[in-house]
C-alpha cells in the first residue's frame, strides 16, 4: 500500500492546491514526502495527511468523512514505522500541534523500566554495549555514556552520503552543546583514515574508534568480548540512533538525515525530560 501511494504521489507531483502552495511544509519530509504532500493538496475531500518523526508520512483522499480520512492517513503512515504518527492536515486546514511535536519520542522510560528492556535496535530496546576508544584514546563502553542523550552515528569516510551529511550534523551538535553527546563510529576502515578526512574537512565531531582496521573488517566489538556484524545494526550507511539516558533506543534512521536542525527540539526535549 505504501508503495502504491508513493507512485500515485509521484504522478500527481505537479498539481498544487492553495494548502500545499502556501502553508508551511510539514517537518522532516524529504523530497518524496514533499511530492506526496503536494499530491495530497490536490486530492478530493475528504483528505488527510499524517507525519511521524523521521519523515514517514501517509495520506488519504476522497474519503467518505473526515474521520475516515484521518484514520486512513494515520494507518498508512504507521505501516512499518516505529514512531508515532500524528495528523498534520485535514481537508483544507493545517491541524498540526507544533508544541507537542518534539515530545513524540516520549514517554521516556525510568530507570526501573529501562533495566527490564531487551537488548536490540528497535525503539524501546537497549542498544548493544559496544566497546569503543574515545577521542582521547581511552577505552570506553557505550554503557559508560549513560546519563545523557547519545547520538550514535555509524559512518565511513568512503561513504559519499556520509561525507555530505557531516557539516549539517556538526552545526546541529554545536547548537545542542551539552544537551546531547555525539558518538561517531567508523565502519569498514581504520580510524586513522576517518580522522584524517575529518581534519582535512574541518569536522570537529568526536570520533569513537570501533576497532575496524580495513574495508573487510565488518564487525563491531562488544564490551563482553563478543563481536557484532555491522549489518546487524545498520543495513546501510550512514545509520543514526538516538539513545535516551538509559541507553534505550528512542529513534533510528537509515541513510542521511534530512534537516538535522529539525531534530534539535527533539534532542533538547529528551535531555530535559528523560530521567
Amino acid at each position: 500500500m505504501y508503495a502504491i501511494r508513493t507512485a500515485i504521489a509521484a504522478c500527481l507531483a505537479g498539481l498544487l492546491s492553495p494548502l500545499a502552495s502556501h502553508a508551511a511544509p510539514p517537518p522532516h519530509l524529504d523530497t518524496a514526502g514533499m511530492v506526496a504532500y503536494r499530491a495530497f493538496g490536490a486530492a478530493e475531500e475528504h483528505r488527510a495527511f499524517a507525519i511521524a518523526p523521521g519523515g514517514r508520512w501517509g495520506w488519504s483522499g476522497g474519503a467518505i468523512s473526515p474521520d475516515q480520512a484521518r484514520e486512513q492517513a494515520i494507518g498508512y503512515c504507521q505501516e512499518r514505522n516505529e514512531q508515532p504518527c500524528v495528523l498534520y492536515a485535514l481537508d483544507g486546514e493545517t491541524v498540526f500541534d507544533a508544541k507537542a511535536w518534539p515530545g513524540l519520542w516520549g514517554p521516556y522510560a525510568n530507570a526501573v523500566d529501562a533495566a527490564k528492556a531487551r537488548v536490540g535496535r528497535q525503539r524501546g530496546q537497549r542498544f548493544a554495549n559496544l566497546s569503543l576508544t574515545d577521542p582521547s584514546g581511552r577505552k570506553v563502553n557505550l554503557a559508560d555514556l549513560r546519563g545523557q542523550v547519545v547520538v550514535l552515528h555509524f559512518w565511513g569516510s568512503w561513504c559519499g552520503v556520509c561525507r555530505k551529511e557531516m557539516p549539517e550534523m556538526q552545526r546541529a551538535a554545536a547548537r545542542l552543546g551539552s544537551a546531547a553527546r555525539f558518538v561517531l563510529v567508523q565502519v569498514r576502515e581504520d580510524s586513522r583514515l576517518s580522522r584524517r578526512w575529518m581534519q582535512q574537512q574541518g569536522i570537529r565531531l568526536p570520533l569513537y574508534d570501533s576497532g575496524a582496521r580495513g574495508s573487510s573488517d565488518d564487525t563491531l566489538r562488544l564490551a563482553n568480548g563478543g563481536r557484532l556484524n555491522d549489518r546487524d545494526v545498520a543495513t546501510a550507511f550512514p545509520t543514526t540512533y538516538i539513545l535516551d539516558k538509559h541507553g534505550l533506543v528512542l529513534f533510528s534512521h537509515t541513510g542521511a538525515i534530512h534537516g538535522w536542525s529539525e531534530y534539535i527540539p527533539f534532542l533538547r526535549h529528551a535531555a530535559r525530560a528523560g530521567k
